[in-house]
This record gives C-alpha cells, structure tokens and sequence, in this order.
C-alpha cells in the first residue's frame, strides 16, 4: 500500500517556485477567494437560522392539542 501512496507523502515544492507567501496568490486574488468564503459562510448561516426556525415552528405546531 506504501508503494500507492509514496507520492502523496512528498511534499510538492516545484522549483521554480518563489517560497515566499506573496508569490503564491496575488493580493487581488486573497482579496477575491476571502469574499467567496465570507459569502458562502453568510449563505450557510442563514440556512441554519431558517432550519432553526422551520424546527422551532414545526415543534410549537406539534405541541399544541388537536381539540
């Protein structure tokens, strides 16, 4: 099994790569993937309040006496 997975266990360094931080991703590019992630964190939180609130609904629903 070693033998499948003695690639994955290098670390991939190319080197014609600067290993500097800022070589890697430009600020204009940070600056784009940090808005995506800010909105896809706002998407996942308001659809956990909404299931919160279809939950809390369905409950006081459930609880009350079919008289």
């Amino acid at each position: 099994m070693s033998m499948l997975t003695h690639r994955f266990e290098q670390p991939y360094d190319p080197p014609e790569r600067n290993n500097a931080p800022e070589a890697w991703i430009s600020k204009v590019d940070a600056a784009a993937v940090r808005r995506a992630c800010q909105g896809a964190l706002a998407l996942l939180s308001m659809g956990s309040v909404l299931s919160a609130l279809i939950a809390l609904k369905t409950l006081i629903h459930m609880s009350r006496p079919y008289f």
